[in-house]
């Protein structure tokens, strides 16, 4: 599979890694929407919410716990901060691999600009 974020979750694409499990990898954004962007995906290919069974739900709250592990080894837990998924192609997804776009380190604005 050629999938950019298979091969950054998996190693075979050297990144900035914040966080990584068995299950889940982060790193930050290459080119990043806020002082804090981290990208969060599971290290299984799932294109979108949709594409995942339902009996492999369980990803959803692997993703969570481990954006919370980050926000307090990060240190922006206090301050607050944004998820952000999108999913399909009119919700603003650019990469066919489900990951949660985690923003911080300042304090943001509207959510939808449009």
């Amino acid at each position: 599979m050629d999938c950019i974020f298979c091969k950054l979750a998996n190693g075979e694409i050297p990144t900035d890694l914040v966080y990584e499990d068995e299950k889940v990898a982060a790193f930050r954004d290459v080119n990043p929407a806020a002082p804090v962007h981290i990208l969060v995906v599971p290290k299984k290919h799932y294109v979108s919410l949709e594409d995942i069974p339902f009996d492999e739900m369980s990803i959803i709250a692997d993703i969570h716990s481990a954006i919370r592990k980050i926000s307090d080894k990060e240190g922006f837990a206090v301050d607050g901060y944004r998820i952000i998924n999108n999913c399909g192609k009119d919700g603003g997804q650019e990469v066919p691999h489900i990951h949660y776009h985690v923003l911080a380190g300042k304090k943001l604005t509207k959510l939808v600009t449009d």
